[in-house]
């Protein structure tokens, strides 16, 4: 039996693997062969790393195929905890940094309004991270390169292996330093303009949108109290009604119209979270544009960097085949004290720059191809998210205020009803 079992194992993961390969090399975008979402969430609790007790939320991804006539060996369910996102996530900034990658929902509650909880098990908050999650596979799903990355894929369809998996790529050994890439921002002597530009906008954006969440903060606070004090409307025509016999009924049903408008802002206000998200989610995004410049500007300082050591080592060369030297330096001064080297020294240090140089140009060549490509495919990435971008931040403005009006007009419905109530006192 566990020959069989063996065996069996093995015929799946290898179809599995076969499925991964065959869709990398069709390049064909994920969604176009699995539907997935993150359908539910879950409290659990269990130890951490350090061996202590610790109450975590999981979500499960649902994946099922696209073709009814698909075969594939693919798990329909699967829990992921919020950390095993984020390793998904550095995983994919490392191994496509020309990309603007999708960001997750935020892991605390930013922009909150008074009756909001900032608490991170709170079950409306999960909820929102819950369809966040969802947001940020579909965006990855669909992203044309991103798509068929075969850990991606793994992430999605194997709970065990995966982390095993990802780690084996070694990415963690390439992700660049802050420190190192906050030196290239301010030591680049020619950066490209359209990436300065890029990262001032971003920054704008995200000045922007900052401000635009804590003012709807700010709103939703002021708005819940508004209505919430409607209430006692309610309270005070129904006690009214008591006392009057021909105005009763129209005061009593006046009292149930406002305190039917008092407890709309509750739902009213759990929508407009739905846009803040929207709203959060561009917030976020702002961050991986940036992520891209900073790379950008590194390639351009180690392209830089390589320039000028090169035109060092020919500027020694030319120094040691003349015997002249141009400024002033620690070497014409040991010529000047120990007098000059003789003429085989020379020729051995002629021969080991020569060399160098030899290498110094492979690998400038490298570096103008590897920032020539970089610059190549993030800016096709860059108009791609520009086109998203423009997209979904003008419906969900679009769709926010229409949801205003729609608020606006109940407000009036009701009060027009309570007008209906009073002429029929």
């Amino acid at each position: 039996p566990l020959l069989v079992l063996a065996f069996s194992v093995c015929f799946v993961v290898c179809n599995l693997l076969a499925f991964v390969f065959q869709m990398v090399e069709k390049g064909t975008s994920l969604l176009k062969k699995l539907e997935m979402n993150v359908s539910e969430a879950e409290k659990r609790t269990g130890k951490n790393s350090v061996n202590m007790q610790e109450t975590y939320t999981v979500y499960l991804i649902e994946t099922r195929s696209a073709h009814t006539d698909l075969n594939t060996p693919v798990p329909d369910m699967l829990w992921r905890r919020y950390s095993e996102f984020e390793l998904l996530r550095t995983y994919l900034l490392v191994t496509y940094p020309f990309i603007i990658i999708p960001p997750l929902p935020e892991k605390r509650a930013e922009f909150v309004w008074h009756k909001l909880s900032a608490d991170n098990l709170d079950p409306d908050f999960v909820e929102r991270r819950r369809v966040g999650l969802e947001n940020f596979l579909l965006r990855v799903a669909s992203h044309p390169l991103l798509s068929n990355d075969k850990i991606f894929f793994l992430f999605l369809t194997d709970e065990k292996g995966w982390r095993d998996a990802v780690l084996e790529t070694g990415f963690q050994d390439k992700v660049d330093s802050r420190l190192k890439s906050l030196s290239a921002s301010f030591r680049v002597k020619n950066p490209d303009k359209r990436f300065t530009a890029l990262k001032q906008y971003s920054d704008e954006l995200n000045t922007a949108i900052s401000q635009l969440l804590r003012i709807r903060a700010r709103v939703a606070d002021r708005l819940y109290g508004v209505y919430k004090v409607h209430g006692n409307y309610g309270r005070v025509f129904s006690e009214w009604s008591a006392i009057e016999k021909e105005m009763g009924d129209g005061l009593q049903s006046a009292g149930h119209h406002m305190d039917t408008y008092a407890a709309s802002i509750d739902d009213i206000l759990e929508e407009e979270e739905h846009y803040a998200d929207q709203l959060k989610e561009y917030l976020f995004y702002t961050e991986a544009v940036r992520s891209v410049c900073r790379k950008h500007e590194l390639i351009q300082y180690e392209l830089e960097m390589a320039a000028q050591d090169l035109t060092y080592k020919k500027q020694q060369r030319e120094e040691l085949a003349t015997g002249t030297v141009r400024v002033f330096s620690l070497k014409g001064m040991t010529s000047k004290l120990f007098g000059q080297e003789s003429q085989e020294q020379r020729e051995q240090k002629l021969m080991a720059l020569e060399q160098d140089i030899k290498e110094g140009e492979e690998l400038l060549k490298e570096k103008n191809q590897e920032c020539h490509e970089f610059v190549q495919s993030a800016w096709k990435d860059i108009e791609r998210f520009k086109e998203q971008k423009d997209r979904d931040l003008r419906e969900a403005l679009i769709s926010y205020a229409i949801m205003q009006i729609s608020m606006c007009k109940k407000g009036i419905q009701v009060w027009s009803n309570a007008k209906e109530c009073f002429s029929k006192m």
